[in-house]
């Protein structure tokens, strides 16, 4: 019976997230895509250095080990783009050389805009254009989700109310994140359903972490400053890499304003939950 909570808890927060944030960025607010770039990087900054880091250090996880692994944590998200911007670009050479030599004119010129995924979506040239962050996001997603279940499984295992709780909890903090990571997914592949499955999937993977949590919460709370840590560097790379670059534009004051704004938004968004969460 305990255990069957613990999965509709896990599966409600890790996909419920997901599909509310997909009805968020996908719905009404999708022609607000800017603004929910900047929510997004202020919510990814906020969880990393407000929720999951101050959760990390409390344990008894020692504070080199812990920036240690946040800090291997961002190299390891910096070379897996690397190494997934190198693969797509080299795909990509090939087949923009037998489509059409002509487009070579114009790779230089917009080859900034086409490493943070800002090439126009009508031309052909650039139709696979790659974001980076997609693996990045994902993957993070998928620790912190596994965190998340092993964080609900043991409120669970306290008391059947408190693990109500953080599986609200934990659905509430996860659904800007989310957003972001449908951003950016959306805009390395152009298909929404896709990213939304992709998104989704990772999500479910709170139900494996609650599941193993069930069974060995004991042992693996030891290792779970660890898991925060990692998914705090993700979360950090995503945000400084991805997000913010595309949010470092000219624009009119009242623009700008309206960036600082939603940035603040998601900040505090992440910042009231979080507190919501740690006064129960």
């Amino acid at each position: 019976m305990l255990l069957v909570a613990i999965w509709i808890g896990t599966l409600a927060a890790g996909i419920g997230s997901v599909w509310i944030a997909a009805a968020l960025s996908f719905g009404a607010l999708a022609r607000y895509t800017q603004h929910m770039l900047s929510l997004a990087a202020g919510a990814l900054l906020a969880t990393a250095f407000l929720h999951l880091l101050p959760e990390a250090f409390e344990s008894q996880a020692g504070a080199h080990d812990l920036f240690l692994t946040l800090l291997v944590g961002l190299v390891f998200f910096f070379l897996l783009d690397k190494a997934e911007l190198w693969h797509h670009g080299h795909e990509h050479h090939h087949e923009v050389a037998a489509a059409a030599p002509h487009h070579h004119a114009h790779e230089h010129p917009q080859s900034h805009a086409h490493a943070h995924g800002h090439a126009p979506a009508h031309d052909p040239a650039h139709a696979h254009a790659h974001k980076p962050g997609s693996w990045a996001v994902l993957t993070g997603d998928s620790v912190h989700c596994f965190g998340d279940g092993i964080l609900i499984a043991s409120a669970f295992m306290a008391d059947l109310r408190l693990g109500v709780i953080a599986s609200l909890a934990v659905l509430a903090h996860e659904v800007p994140h989310h957003m972001g990571d449908l951003v950016v997914l959306r805009g390395g592949s152009g298909n929404r359903r896709m990213a939304l499955v992709k998104v989704s999937l990772a999500g479910a993977v709170t139900a494996l972490g609650g599941t193993l949590g069930y069974f060995l919460v004991e042992r693996l709370q030891d290792y779970l400053p660890y898991f925060l840590a990692v998914a705090s560097s993700s979360f950090i790379y995503v945000a400084l890499a991805d997000l913010i670059p595309q949010l470092q534009k000219r624009l009119s004051a009242r623009e700008t304003i309206a960036q600082i704004a939603w940035l603040g938004a998601g900040i505090a968004l992440v910042t009231l939950v979080s507190g919501l969460a740690h006064a129960h």
